[in-house]
Order: C-alpha cells, then sequence, then structure tokens
C-alpha cells in the first residue's frame, strides 16, 4: 500500500471520511503477513532532486522499491507514506500504533524531515500511540547545521539511523523487525 496526502480537509474528520480513496491502515486480515509502515514527513517527495548533494538522486519511488524489497525478504508487508502536513502524519501513526496493538504491524521507520526538530505534536503522537518506531534521516544531520542536531522524536523512538544516506532505510526495517522478534522472544513488548 502507498500514500501520498494531499492538504487534508480542515473539518477534523479523518481524511479517509472525507475521501473514499485514502483508506485506513489495515487492522486485521486473516493469514495476512504483518506490516512495516514507513512514514516520510514534509519534503521528502523532492527526493532526487532537492539538494542531490545532501540526500543523493534516488527518487521517493526509488525508495518505496527498496523497502519493499528489504520488507519482503523480513516476510513483511510495506505500508510507504509520505506527506507534507503534519495532521496527516499523526493520524498515520495513531494508525500505525493501533495496527501494532491489533498485532498486524510491528511498528515503523519515520523520516520526520524538519518535523525532526520542533514537532511536539508528532513526538507526542507516538508516545500516545505506543509505537515502536526508528527515526531515520538520510544525511548525517550532526554534520550540518546547528539547528539540525537536535531531535524532539529521539526520546520516544525505539532507535536512530542517521547517515548511511537512502540504505539507511533498509538498515531501519530490518531494525524493527530485529527488535519486534526479540520482543516476541523475550515476551516484553518494547
Amino acid at each position: 500500500m502507498s500514500r501520498a496526502a494531499g492538504r487534508p480537509p480542515s473539518t477534523g474528520r479523518s481524511a479517509s471520511a472525507i475521501h473514499p480513496s485514502i483508506h485506513p491502515l489495515p487492522l486485521a486480515k486473516e493469514d495476512a503477513m504483518p506490516s512495516v509502515t514507513v512514514i516520510n514527513g514534509p519534503n521528502l517527495n523532492l527526493l532526487g532532486t532537492r539538494k542531490p548533494e545532501v540526500y543523493g538522486h534516488t527518487t521517493i519511488a526509488d525508495v518505496e522499491e527498496l523497502c519493499r524489497k528489504e520488507a519482503g525478504g523480513l516476510g513483511l508487508d510495506l505500508v510507504f507514506l509520505q506527506s507534507n502536513y503534519e495532521g496527516q502524519l499523526i493520524d498515520w501513526i495513531h494508525e500505525t500504533g493501533a495496527a501494532v496493538k491489533a498485532g498486524t504491524s510491528i511498528g515503523a521507520v519515520y523520516n520526520p524531515g524538519a518535523h525532526t526538530h520542533y514537532s511536539y505534536a508528532i513526538r507526542d503522537a507516538i508516545e500516545g500511540a505506543s509505537l515502536p518506531v526508528i527515526e531515520l534521516h538520510i544525511s548525517n544531520v550532526h554534520a550540518r547545521e546547528d539547528f539540525r542536531h537536535h531531535s524532539v522524536i529521539s526520546p520516544v523512538a525505539r532507535g536512530i539511523v542517521v547517515g548511511f544516506g537512502v540504505p539507511g532505510y533498509a538498515l531501519a526495517i530490518t531494525g524493527i523487525h530485529r527488535l519486534h522478534e526479540s520482543s516476541l522472544v523475550s515476551g516484553v513488548r518494547k
């Protein structure tokens, strides 16, 4: 499943209630593989054209293909999402947290983009939904401008993948899968 969102309606209702083409994340399916959700924040739709000297020439479609291969190799379905709107991202975080609780998802890989540095609403959504998250950054944010050195997301993330370029998505998917598998063995959901 892949979705990119435009500006959500300002009615206070979920975008899926208004736009039938946007469906909530699946909560349960008989005999379905568990899923991993990859959520991409603002401006990541511009991958391949925005600052290629920092982010490379790989497009968001290329990233989705890489993620789909990695997830499939681990026996996971992939839900791949991108939005430039904070409210839509929060809705997806809530939906993915519900899918984890229902046992149909193992968690999320989240590239928050610029929301990394200031979105307490997204930080609180991750914590409130009890969503296992691997925070991901394509570039080494610690080698860039000072404002990029602090993340409000990191304190609620299970782990962080920074500076490996686009291949970091595969590392993050493998990481969330291993954390999930270890929680099944130990009997403690982390």
